[in-house]
């Protein structure tokens, strides 16, 4: 069913319904890029080696860019849009970009010195975010065939997204606060402090 027969037979266009949907997951990606900066302020007078400057690259910044990707999606398909074919192009671009940023995580993450990634790792800084990318692209060329399912792919992706980045945020912030901090000399109570 074409655009045009999609928006006679019900009235709509394949984006009516999805803006409560994407002004909840816009809101919350923004929210957390905010709070991943507080976190980041924090963090940031911690003594750091090299390797942490580097994996930072492969644990750190991939949050923000998949929260950014959640947001830009929120925004986008929350506009005026007339039909399908115009939105399915900037996301599709979204999710090529994003299959290859993630391929970039990959390496990042087998190159860095400072943590030795386990299963969990891979799969949550580099398959799931590589497969709701790769849905991101596959929808855009399934839109004008099949708007409905293409936009439940979309949200698919956006909340896989989403929901990557809250257990990467989380888990880099677990990390920092009972294996990172209590190696630190002053995180030790038995430590005497020279005043």
């Amino acid at each position: 069913m074409g655009v045009t027969q999609f928006s006679v037979t019900t009235g709509m266009t394949p984006f009516g319904g999805w803006q409560n949907f994407y002004v909840i997951v816009g809101s919350s990606a923004g929210a957390l890029i905010g709070l991943q900066f507080v976190v980041m302020a924090l963090v940031a007078d911690l003594p750091r080696t090299a390797g942490q400057a580097q994996a930072g690259h492969a644990f750190a910044t991939p949050n923000i860019v998949h929260f950014g990707a959640v947001l830009f999606l929120a925004a986008a398909l929350c506009a005026p849009w007339h039909g399908i074919g115009a939105a399915a192009v900037c996301w599709g671009l979204l999710g090529l970009g994003g299959v290859a940023y993630t391929l970039i995580v990959a390496g990042r993450l087998r190159v860095q010195t400072a943590y030795q990634p386990v299963f969990e790792d891979w799969m949550c800084h580099a398959l799931l975010p590589f497969s709701a990318y790769a849905t991101l692209a596959a929808t855009a060329c399934v839109a004008r065939s099949h708007p409905r399912g293409a936009m439940f792919g979309v949200a698919t992706a956006a909340l896989l997204l989403l929901f990557i980045g809250i257990h990467n945020a989380w888990d880099a912030a677990t990390y920092h606060v009972f294996v990172l901090k209590p190696r630190r000399p002053d995180a030790n109570p038995n430590v005497k402090q020279a005043h």
